[in-house]
């Protein structure tokens, strides 16, 4: 009798040091890897949150931008670290990309993250150079059956989410473009406003500008409502594909194992930031949504998106990396 309770005071003195650890979190700045380049969707859905977030918790947080292997070095960094709540992970949609066009991934998106809050959504919107004879999403459509494996579209590279989903649209309306990949959404503009393609399904933020100088033609926003910023331009979906939708989805993980207190300490501390006008206003002039939500809901989003992109991946023969 006295071995056991002496096992099981030792046991209750054993949880003391993590439940003070819990209680006094954060006691040092946190690390946010970044696992883009700075600049991106990624990094200023990131930068924009950090101050805020570091103000409501009581300490700094510090940008660590990883970039490289479309995301895979940053989140393998990121999954691999100390699950103490001192290391956040700005994942996006390409986590749910990566599992299907990787052979072997060095982590599971699923078993090694334990995701916080989701952050961010940015559009994406179809646009074409203005010499390309098509208005609007119909028209595109009809030019391009007219010309099979004539008309080309660019992508930010091969796996991207300019490309996956623009091979998506393909296959629900029948038609076939030829795929030129660049290295980044910045130098796909770029040949667009040259000429060197004919459309393109950039993010948002990069084509607005050049949208709104009519360097650029709208033709479609890919989410479920039109963008406030362009309300002129339609949605795929009402334009002839119903239940069509793709966006760019950013948000905060740990890695797995880190404990319930902590996560749901940064949580709160999202959510409540992300929905203050302020910061729904300062996103919105970057072209993105604040969207934060519960650790469950993004669970969620990520199994759905990991499955759907396996389809697509799957469908359209992109061979494996």
């Amino acid at each position: 009798m006295f071995e056991r309770s002496a096992l099981v005071v030792a046991a209750l003195l054993a949880t003391v040091p993590a439940v003070q650890a819990q209680s006094s979190y954060p006691e040092r700045p946190i690390r946010m890897i970044v696992p883009f380049a700075p600049g991106g969707g990624s990094d200023i859905s990131a930068r924009t949150m950090t101050d805020a977030l570091g103000q409501s918790l009581g300490t700094t947080i510090v940008i660590d931008n990883r970039p490289g292997a479309g995301s895979v070095l940053g989140a393998d960094i990121a999954s691999k670290s100390a699950p103490d709540g001192y290391t956040l992970f700005l994942g996006n949609i390409s986590m749910a990309f990566n599992a299907a066009l990787y052979k072997k991934l060095p982590f599971n998106a699923i078993r090694d993250f334990a995701p916080v809050s989701l952050a961010t959504e940015q559009p994406n919107i179809i646009v074409a150079h203005p010499s390309l004879p098509a208005k609007n999403f119909k028209e595109f459509v009809a030019l391009a059956r007219s010309q099979p494996d004539k008309l080309t579209y660019a992508s930010a590279g091969l796996g991207s989410g300019t490309h996956l989903a623009m091979e998506m649209l393909m296959m629900s309306q029948k038609i076939k473009l030829i795929h030129v990949p660049y290295k980044g959404t910045g130098p796909a503009v770029t040949a667009l406003l040259g000429n060197e393609t004919n459309a393109f399904m950039s993010t948002f933020a990069s084509a607005l500008p050049h949208v709104k100088s009519a360097r650029l033609r709208g033709i479609a926003v890919t989410t479920k409502t039109r963008a406030p910023t362009l309300p002129d331009v339609p949605t795929v979906a009402e334009s002839g594909v119903p239940g069509f939708e793709y966006a760019t989805w950013y948000g905060i993980l740990t890695p797995a194992g880190t404990s319930k207190p902590i996560i749901d300490k940064v949580n709160k501390a999202i959510v409540s930031i992300l929905n203050t006008p302020e910061m729904k206003d300062r996103y919105a002039r970057q072209g993105m949504d604040a969207t934060p939500s519960s650790p469950a809901e993004f669970v969620k989003l990520l199994r759905e998106e990991t499955d759907k992109w396996a389809k697509v991946v799957r469908e359209a023969k992109i061979p494996q990396q």
